[in-house]
């Protein structure tokens, strides 16, 4: 099996129906597309996601911090904490693990939570670092929003861009391989993406200007976002290529190394559905962020669309892409 995250099929055939005992305090249960589970314990909802970091060698500490609290804040939900498990391969010493708790601990102090817990471990059952994150947030009530909430006929805003984590990754780990093909001060800019992989402050303001569902953009891009709130949601997605934020560093990274930044990992990038897409954008935006409408949602399928589905834009609907693998796997698995 090639690496990276199972299909939307074989995580329903393979994972979904193992859940054990439902517990009448679960409010929001394990499902595709939803990647926070909460917990109603009285009083505020306590909001819960866990991410690994596997695909990435530089910031992995600091990485593993952003996209566990990313997922709870796509719930609408202030992060409070979060639990580091860290893996570190035979070979490494107890400066490595300081290294990368401080990372860990920069981050938690930069969102202003505090790391609860965790583990850490020397193993040969590893052959590189490997960063397990739980966050743990809190939401009032009423004020939750899920990925299963869209509905045909919200637009679809992204935030920033997309293929922004794969853009920084690629760039730090891949430099020297693409030093010739792309300006220095391109590839220094990117690696700046790392900075910016964080979704808490846009998904906060987001939940309370009115999105009915979020997803963060992570694993398998933004097809992969599209894919798990239309799955969450029961519904369809057109996506408007010609309107996808892409930046220039992106484009000029992806072009190397013959990707599509559309199916590019994208922590850092929020994938919101909205009634009001162009309200969502000027109230995002009026608060500092970037938006950018690129689609809608439809009763059913995945559709790529080359032009805004207009009467008379001679629009042409391609499907999404049948491979579900992340194009930066892609890319590593044919180093």
């Amino acid at each position: 099996m090639q690496a990276g995250k199972l299909s939307i099929a074989e995580l329903r055939r393979r994972v979904l129906g193992y859940l054990g005992q439902e517990r009448p305090e679960v409010a929001v249960h394990a499902g595709v597309g939803l990647d926070a589970a909460v917990v109603d314990l009285g009083g505020d909802l306590c909001v819960l996601a866990s991410d690994p970091i596997t695909g990435a060698v530089e910031g992995a500490g600091r990485l593993a911090v952003q996209v566990s609290c990313n997922d709870v804040a796509a719930m609408g939900a202030e992060p409070v904490g979060v639990l580091a498990t860290v893996l570190l391969p035979e070979g490494s010493g107890p400066e490595d693990v300081e290294r990368l708790m401080q990372e860990i601990s920069r981050q938690a102090q930069a969102l202003g939570i505090e790391v609860l817990g965790g583990h850490t471990e020397i193993t040969s059952r590893v052959t590189a670092p490997v960063v397990v994150t739980t966050a743990v947030g809190r939401v009032q009530r009423g004020r939750l929003v899920t990925a299963s909430g869209g509905r045909p006929g919200d637009g679809l805003v992204v935030t920033k861009g997309v293929g922004i984590e794969g853009t920084a990754i690629l760039a730090a780990d891949f430099g020297q391989e693409l030093a010739g093909r792309v300006a220095p001060e391109v590839l220094e800019r990117a690696c700046r993406f790392a900075d910016e992989l964080s979704v808490v402050g846009e998904a906060l303001a987001a939940a309370r200007l009115g999105a009915t569902a979020m997803h963060d953009v992570t694993e398998g891009g933004l097809y992969g976002a599209c894919r798990e709130l239309a799955a969450a949601s029961g519904v369809g997605v057109e996506l408007w290529m010609d309107r996808l934020p892409v930046r220039p560093e992106t484009r000029a990274i992806c072009d190397a190394f013959g990707l599509d930044p559309a199916g590019l990992i994208s922590s850092g990038s929020l994938l919101i559905a909205t009634p009001d897409p162009e309200g969502m954008v000027r109230g995002l935006e009026a608060q500092g962020f970037q938006a950018f409408v690129v689609g809608r949602l439809v009763p059913e399928g995945l559709w790529r669309v080359t032009k805004e589905a207009q009467p008379g834009s001679g629009a042409q609907r391609r499907p999404f892409p049948e491979n579900e693998e992340d194009e930066l796997w892609r890319f590593l698995r044919s180093r």
